[in-house]
């Protein structure tokens, strides 16, 4: 007869319970009525850090900060007899790790007290959320653009043209204001024009790409210009395989967050930017209209040591029109998250102590040959 993760003997049912638990992409823990782990699934093995043999008949306080919230959870299922959702709880400790927001489901199990725990680790959760929040901005920007391309750029044009007419009859004051009518129409032009960036829906002509050679060219071009007096670390993952990509797009996103990086450091005597490449695989998302899931293994980072991100913004970083620049018209990072969203990529920043991360996931080159995904 096998045994299950905890040494105990298990019928075949019981058997084929565990896997189905096993199968599940969540931490999953059962704990009786003195609050000892009884049960813990693969993934709980990787939340909590410890083996299901080592959490067997352990107390789950051990696991979990003194105060935390989860405890009195319990209690509140096993006095019910109800289940109990429980929204971004904080677990965080030395012994689990820093940033262990979870959601938490509790259930009741049989008549003995037990309860099992489910937990949704909250980054992953939130990554999905922002995804689709980026790409329901990128959208509405698309109509945006259409709109203002169609209705706008038309009558700015016949206004120009007026202008440039009453210039070469007006005096010299009012040749001012006619040299003001022009210039401002010619602003106007030019931001739709940017917009209309958002509205381009042709197929996105792609290649395997080297995304180092990508940074490589974006850091010349930086230091080159608007970053020449400030220190630009590369702290790349040589074996990284090639992502599948438009070059021209990928040098323009990451020509942005560079630029929008030197912008938040200048001035600080210890002023840096790092350029990061890993593997990380484990996120992998759904792919609006089939049931197809991307592996998004492949993590690039522009970290800089700036004020950060003020939290008020945060949430609505990559939306439309949103910005901290006195002359910014806030469409850089839409622009980004629009791009990234057509890779097949998500995008999100964290914020730290005097250091802020734009961290961009993204999807392996597709084999030429086969048009499979290297993984």
């Amino acid at each position: 007869m096998k045994k299950n993760g905890l040494g105990d003997a298990v019928r075949p049912e019981d058997s084929l319970a565990a896997d189905v638990l096993n199968a599940i992409q969540n931490p999953v823990v059962l704990v009786d009525e003195q609050g000892h782990i009884t049960y813990a699934n693969w993934e709980a093995e990787v939340f909590f850090g410890a083996s299901a043999a080592h959490l067997a008949r352990q107390p789950l306080s051990k696991y979990i900060p003194f105060d935390s919230p989860l405890l009195s959870l319990i209690s509140q299922v096993r006095d019910r007899r109800a289940p109990v959702n429980e929204y971004r709880v904080d677990l965080s400790s030395p012994r689990l790790g820093q940033d262990k927001l979870v959601d938490i489901y509790v259930a009741p199990v049989g008549d003995q007290g037990s309860v099992a725990l489910v937990f949704q680790v909250r980054s992953m959760a939130d990554k999905i959320d922002r995804q689709l929040v980026h790409r329901a901005a990128a959208r509405s920007v698309t109509g945006l653009a259409a709109m203002l391309a169609h209705e706008i750029k038309n009558p700015l044009s016949g206004i120009r043209g007026a202008a440039q007419l009453l210039e070469t009859n007006a005096s010299d004051d009012d040749r001012a204001l006619t040299r003001l009518i022009c210039d401002e129409t010619d602003r106007i032009v030019s931001l739709v024009d940017r917009m209309e960036i958002f509205s381009d829906e042709r197929p996105i002509d792609r290649v395997p790409l080297n995304i180092h050679s990508v940074l490589d060219h974006v850091k010349a071009l930086a230091q080159a210009g608007f970053a020449r007096d400030i220190k630009i670390i590369e702290n790349y993952d040589p074996s990284l395989p090639q992502i599948y990509a438009n070059r021209d797009q990928m040098v323009q996103v990451f020509l942005n967050l560079v630029k929008n990086a030197a912008e938040a450091v200048a001035g600080k005597p210890d002023a840096e930017i790092v350029l990061t490449t890993a593997y990380r695989p484990g996120i992998r998302l759904s792919v609006a209209g089939s049931r197809e899931k991307i592996s998004l293994p492949l993590e690039f980072c522009v970290h800089d040591n700036g004020p950060g991100v003020p939290a008020d913004l945060m949430a609505h970083l990559f939306d439309p029109f949103i910005t901290t620049k006195p002359n910014g018209t806030g469409l850089g990072l839409a622009l980004v998250a629009k791009i990234i969203g057509g890779h097949g990529g998500i995008i999100e920043c964290e914020n730290q102590s005097n250091r802020t991360t734009f961290r961009i996931l993204m999807p392996v080159s597709k084999d030429v040959s086969t048009g499979a995904i290297t993984q």
